[in-house]
C-alpha cells in the first residue's frame, strides 16, 4: 500500500515532469537554432519497416520546431507534425511553410484512424502518459505501421564529454541509456510487447555534430532542467559549462565535433 509520504513524492514528481514537459515553448527560437539533428541513417532505420510505402505517411509527434520533421520531408515522406505547444508550433510552420502541422498531443492525436504507416518521436517520448497514449497512437497506425523514438545521447566514452556532463548533469548520455534507457521506465511494456504493438528493437547511430564553445552551450541551455532553474543558478551553470570547454584542448580552439549517438526504438503495430 501507498504511504502518504510516497503519494507526496509522486506528486512532487509528476509536477515537476509537467513543469520541464512544458518550459521549451520560452526558448523556441534557440531551440530551432541550436538542437542536433538526427543521424539520418536512424530515421531510415526507424522506416525500414514500411518503407514499401510510396510515399510512406508519417505523423511526427511531439515534433517540437520541426527538426525531425524537416529531415522526413527531405526524405519524401508524406508527413504531419503534431505538436501541443503553441510557440514550438508557431516555430515550426516558420521554418517549414510547406509541412502540414496540426496542435494535439500523443495522447488526443486530431488525426483519423490507420491514417498514416509511422508515428516517429524526437525527443519526445520519455513525456507522454502512456497509459493513454499507447492506444491512441495504435489507433491512427495502418496495419504493419510502425512506432519508433530517436534520442539524441552525449557520447561520453570520451574524456572531455564525461566531464561535461558531469558538469552540466545531463541525464542523456549513451552510458546512461545502455544502463537504463530513457525510455524503460514509461517504455517497458514495448519491451516486452502488447497487445498494440510487438517487443521493441534497438539501436544506435552515430551522430557527430560540429560545435563551438558558445554554439554548445547555447544547445545545453535548451535543455529542459536549464530552462527551469531559476536565473541565477542557471546563468552560473552555464558560466562553468563555458569555463570547462575553454579549457579543454579538444573544445578550446574553434570548431569542433561534438561526439553524439542518435539511439533509437521501434515497435510493429501487432494486426
Amino acid at each position: 500500500m501507498e504511504t502518504g509520504a510516497e503519494r507526496l513524492e509522486a506528486a512532487a514528481e509528476s509536477a515537476d515532469r509537467l513543469r520541464r514537459a512544458s518550459s521549451f515553448g520560452a526558448a523556441a527560437g534557440q531551440y530551432a537554432r541550436h538542437r542536433p539533428a538526427y543521424a539520418e541513417a536512424a530515421i531510415r532505420w526507424c522506416l525500414a519497416p514500411v518503407s514499401g510505402a510510396q510515399p510512406v505517411r508519417v505523423a511526427d509527434v511531439g515534433a517540437g520546431t520541426g527538426i525531425l520533421t524537416g529531415a522526413l520531408a527531405r526524405l519524401g515522406a508524406d508527413v504531419v507534425a503534431v505538436e501541443p505547444d503553441q510557440a514550438m508550433l508557431a516555430e515550426l510552420r516558420h521554418e517549414l511553410p510547406g509541412v502540414r502541422a496540426v496542435e494535439g498531443s500523443a495522447e488526443a492525436l486530431p488525426l483519423p484512424d490507420q491514417s498514416v504507416d509511422a508515428v516517429l518521436c524526437g525527443q519526445s517520448m520519455h513525456w507522454f502518459d502512456l497509459d493513454r497514449a499507447l492506444p491512441e497512437i495504435a489507433r491512427v497506425l495502418a496495419p504493419g505501421g510502425v512506432l519508433a523514438g530517436l534520442w539524441n545521447t552525449d557520447d561520453d566514452r570520451v574524456g572531455w564529454v564525461a566531464g561535461l556532463t558531469a558538469i552540466s548533469k545531463s541525464s542523456s548520455t549513451l552510458s546512461g541509456w545502455r544502463a537504463a534507457p530513457e525510455a524503460d521506465a514509461e517504455w517497458g511494456v514495448l519491451r516486452a510487447g502488447s497487445s498494440w504493438f510487438a517487443p521493441v528493437q534497438e539501436h544506435e547511430f552515430g551522430n557527430g555534430q560540429l560545435r563551438s564553445a558558445d554554439s554548445l552551450v547555447a544547445t545545453i541551455a535548451t535543455h529542459s532542467r536549464m530552462l527551469v532553474m531559476d536565473e541565477a543558478e542557471r546563468a552560473r551553470t552555464l558560466a562553468a559549462i563555458r569555463d570547462f570547454l575553454h579549457r579543454q584542448p579538444e573544445t578550446s580552439a574553434g570548431e569542433f565535433t561534438l561526439p553524439l549517438v542518435t539511439v533509437a526504438l521501434r515497435a510493429a503495430r501487432r494486426p
